[in-house]
């Protein structure tokens, strides 16, 4: 089957695909401490999911990231990614994992020995009390035991931090040593206006484009031309050696070169993180056991794919959608 590629001419190459939209943190920037999840009975069973990724790999998918929510609370997660392996090396390049770590050490052997080769981990403070209040959970303690048991299982680790003005931008040099220290890449990510929260986003915007400049006055950092998929910009520390990303949907729109879409745990595909356009793929996957039907709406949606995402910082504090980042996926 031909490859898909939007009306702007990027092909499609990176699925990126939300388990659930539980979780087992409440992070201030992602979600309300009160959540109302999805109904259960409103997730595709992971046979679905499974069928869902094998349809795109077919046409021309070769990332393959698996998110939530946090995907290691999926009950059964282990077999789609177990489902999935088979298409190593026949089409698809790798299966990654997006996670916040708190369960990674009961999974990261099983994680390794099922195909997975690298996660991403969320760490947005090494202060127990600073996770604590970000996360409204007091899980740092098993953060950390999670990522040491991925690196023991043979997982490459990324770290994920998302910028805070008024809770880690000071610790954010310190973050990045320590990551480099250990022998991980780190992103810093700006935060995005996803979603209905209890903060004001606006209050807690940093410009990682300020972050830049500010380490350039005490750090070395080359330029570098590494993609890794997804939208950030590396940069090479000389002082500490290590690689560090920088995810700017504020202060520098990436959407030139974006090869991503997002599938949900109900099926709805999203052509852009900033836009509400979806396509419903679990109607067409429910109605025939044959992926005619299935592979012309997939075709259609990508027809439908935007120029760019809507992000704005002077509208940040009021959420470009209505749907929470754990809908679709970090």
């Amino acid at each position: 089957m031909k490859p898909l590629v939007d009306p702007f001419g990027r092909a499609v190459t990176y699925l990126r695909v939300s388990v659930t939209d539980r979780c087992d943190l409440r992070c201030i920037y992602c979600m309300r401490e009160r959540m109302r999840f999805l109904p259960r009975d409103e997730l595709l069973t992971l046979e679905e999911l499974e069928r869902l990724c094998t349809a795109f790999v077919g046409r021309g998918v070769r990332r393959l990231r698996f998110t939530g929510g946090e995907p290691l609370v999926r009950k059964g997660f282990l077999e789609l990614v177990r489902s999935m392996r088979r298409h190593l090396g026949a089409g698809l390049d790798e299966i990654t994992l997006t996670t916040n770590g708190v369960q990674l050490a009961d999974f990261a052997q099983d994680l390794f020995e099922a195909g997975i080769r690298r996660v991403n981990v969320s760490v947005d403070s090494l202060d127990r009390e600073t996770f604590a209040r970000i996360a409204r959970r007091d899980r740092l303690p098993q953060v950390l035991a999670g990522i040491d048991a991925a690196v023991a299982a043979g997982l490459k680790v990324k770290i994920n931090t998302v910028a805070l003005k008024h809770d880690n931008a000071h610790e954010i040099p310190d973050l990045v040593k320590w990551a480099h220290a250990r022998g991980h890449d780190i992103t810093l990510i700006e935060t995005m206006p996803l979603g209905e929260i209890d903060e004001d986003r606006t209050d807690q915007f940093l410009s990682l484009a300020r972050v830049h400049e500010d380490m350039r006055s005490y750090w070395t950092l080359h330029d570098l031309p590494d993609r890794t998929g997804g939208p950030a910009r590396y940069v090479r520390v000389e002082e500490t050696g290590g690689r560090l990303g920088f995810i700017t949907p504020l202060t520098h729109n990436f959407c030139e070169g974006c090869s991503r879409v997002r599938l949900t745990c109900t099926g709805r595909l999203y052509l852009c993180l900033g836009h509400e356009t979806s396509v419903d793929l679990r109607a067409p996957l429910r109605a025939s056991q044959d992926d005619a039907l299935l592979q012309d709406a997939i075709e259609a949606a990508i027809a439908l794919r935007p120029k760019g995402h809507d992000f704005h910082i002077e509208r940040l504090s009021q959420p470009a959608t209505t749907r929470h980042m754990s809908v679709t996926g970090g």
